[in-house]
C-alpha cells in the first residue's frame, strides 16, 4: 500500500536519497539527471507544495503541487480554469514495477476532483515524458519554445477515482 502526504522538512533527507537514486538510474542509461539540482530540489519539501508517495515509511517518490499556473504557460482563459499543477515529479527506480508517477498523477487527478478542478496540467521539455504522461491519460494540449528548451504543456480531466484499488491512499490528516 502507498500513502500520499505532505511533505515537511524532515521529509528532506528521505527526498534527496531519492532523488540521488533516480539520477544514478537516469545517468547509468545515459539520460540527463538533475544531478546538479539534488538539493534545491528536496529542498520543496519545506515549501508546503511538495507531496511525497510513501511505501513502507520509505519515501519513493515526490511531486510539488501549485494551485496557480506558471507565468507563460498557460492563456488567462485557462489559468482562470481551476486547476492542479504537477511539477518536479520524481520517483524511485527501485518502485519502477509498481509505477510511482503513474500513481501520483492519479491522485492528482482525484484530489483535483475532490477539491471541484476541472484540470490536472503539466509540462515538460522531452517527447519521451509526453508519451509516458499520455499513457497516464494527459492530452498534449500546446507547444512553446522556450531558453530551457521545448516545453510540451499536457492536461487531464479531473475525475474521481478509486484509489485504493490502486493500492493508493492518502494520509487521513490532509
Amino acid at each position: 500500500m502507498f500513502t500520499v502526504r505532505p511533505a515537511t522538512g524532515a521529509d528532506t533527507a528521505g527526498v534527496v536519497s531519492m532523488i540521488a537514486a533516480r539520477c544514478d538510474w537516469m545517468e547509468r542509461r545515459g539520460l540527463e539527471s538533475w544531478r546538479e539540482n539534488v538539493d534545491d530540489l528536496a529542498g520543496q519539501a519545506a515549501s508546503g507544495s511538495m507531496w511525497v508517495l510513501q511505501a513502507q515509511g520509505r519515501i519513493v517518490g515526490c511531486a510539488t503541487v501549485m494551485t496557480q499556473p506558471p507565468p507563460k504557460d498557460w492563456t488567462a482563459e485557462e489559468a482562470a480554469e481551476p486547476s492542479l499543477y504537477l511539477f518536479t515529479t520524481v520517483t524511485d527506480p527501485a518502485y519502477r514495477e509498481a509505477g510511482p508517477g503513474t500513481l501520483i498523477a492519479l491522485w492528482a487527478v482525484d484530489r483535483a476532483a475532490r477539491q471541484g478542478r476541472k484540470w490536472v496540467r503539466r509540462g515538460c521539455f522531452f517527447p519521451e515524458l509526453v508519451a509516458y504522461y499520455e499513457t497516464q491519460g494527459f492530452v498534449l494540449v500546446k507547444e512553446q519554445d522556450r531558453s530551457a528548451g521545448h516545453l510540451y504543456l499536457l492536461a487531464r480531466r479531473a475525475e474521481r477515482l478509486d484509489l485504493g484499488r490502486l493500492g493508493v491512499a492518502e494520509s487521513p490528516e490532509v
